[in-house]
């Protein structure tokens, strides 16, 4: 199935193991290795899972090589000066809860 922003979409069955809950993933979704990331947005409360790499050599090779490619920024981009702003600009404070 299609979702509204045109990815495809399958359901997953959820079922309850000792005090945890278990999503079993169809084949077309499974992982990789034995852990994985987890993120849960607090605001709609979807929950998203990530592969978690076996080893970050691969990161640390591309920082010490430099690791960004010479078209990740244009020329443009790469020369823009740092502009001094106040970052709450237009943040109102929330009333909280005491």
């Amino acid at each position: 199935m299609m979702d509204v922003e045109g990815i495809m979409t399958q359901t997953a069955r959820i079922f309850t193991n000792g005090r945890s809950q278990v999503v079993r993933l169809p084949a077309s979704f499974q992982f990789e290795g034995t852990e994985v990331y987890i993120y849960k947005d607090e605001v709609t409360g979807d929950v998203s899972l990530s592969r978690r790499p076996e080893s970050w050599v691969g990161l640390f090779a591309a920082i010490k090589d430099g690791g960004v490619p010479n078209d990740f920024l244009s020329t443009e981009d790469r020369s823009q000066h740092e502009k001094a702003r106040d970052p709450f600009t237009g943040i109102t404070p929330c009333a909280q809860n005491v």
